[in-house]
């Protein structure tokens, strides 16, 4: 006779955290996947206008597009434009990979499928860089799209100086600012029950799709494809590393499990 018995999930302290240098291996593999899409950039702008001409037209038909809009709006504010295009810039890596350290460090048990999630939409992004290169609004200057991060001067800005030749610039679609921003509130939700934590992940959220839109770096479509593209990740790792933890049971002998119940 046999009989199903549950099975304990692990606790937040059984799981191992992972070494410091095979997280830095895969960022380092990550960047340099990044950096073979972007060495072909420039050899598709042609290819990468055409797309953006498209999108807008698209967006146009259906009435979702703003971006002209709040670029000239944002364009005609310097100091707010300086303030948009410095959280442009930098909350993207500073919040992101500030909330992945501390996952690292004191949240091993979830650590591992938020990782892989982060991991997964930037291969998704990049093979969606490569395949369908977009320019962004603010290369469409025919159409009065400005660059508010290259004319505020934005600091760390990755559309002048040394910085712009190790970006790529024609990957609007999707927006990773916006899958990330997206993925950092997931991970905020996760570890915290606080309403003003989650409030602030949301602020975040809502920030950055303002940012990536009045400074000319997205279109809507972009946005909502970046959102896609997270959801699709974590799906993803959610199907493969989340089986094991559905089979909250296993097949155990009966007799063992009427030995347990008479010891308790």
């Amino acid at each position: 006779m046999i009989a199903v018995g549950p099975v304990s999930a692990p606790s937040r302290t059984s799981v191992a955290r992972t070494r410091w240098w095979t997280e830095a291996l895969v960022i380092v593999w990550l960047c340099w996947v990044y950096d073979a899409v972007t060495n072909f950039a420039p050899l598709r702008l042609h290819v990468a206008l055409g797309h953006a001409e498209g999108v807008l037209a698209l967006e146009r038909s259906l009435g979702i597009d703003p971006e002209l809009k709040l670029d000239r709006w944002l364009a005609g504010h310097h100091t707010l434009g300086l303030v948009v295009s410095d959280y442009y810039d930098n909350a993207h890596f500073v919040v992101t990979l500030g909330l992945l350290g501390w996952l690292w460090w004191s949240r091993a048990d979830l650590y591992r499928p938020l990782r892989n999630a982060l991991v997964l939409v930037n291969v998704i992004g990049f093979a969606v860089f490569w395949l369908y290169p977009l320019a962004p609004p603010r290369m469409l200057t025919s159409y009065g799209f400005s660059d508010v991060v290259a004319s505020t001067h934005a600091f760390g800005s990755w559309h002048t100086g040394a910085l712009a030749s190790a970006a790529n610039q024609l990957a609007a679609m999707p927006s990773l600012h916006m899958a990330w921003a997206a993925w950092c509130t997931v991970v905020v939700w996760r570890l915290s029950r606080s309403v003003w934590l989650r409030g602030l992940a949301l602020l975040h959220l809502c920030l950055t799709a303002f940012a990536v839109l009045a400074t000319g770096n997205h279109y809507v479509l972009d946005i909502i494809g970046g959102l896609v593209a997270i959801a699709a990740s974590m799906l993803i790792v959610w199907l493969f590393e989340g089986r094991p933890r559905r089979r909250a049971f296993r097949v155990v002998p009966r007799r063992r499990l009427l030995a347990s119940s008479d010891s308790a």
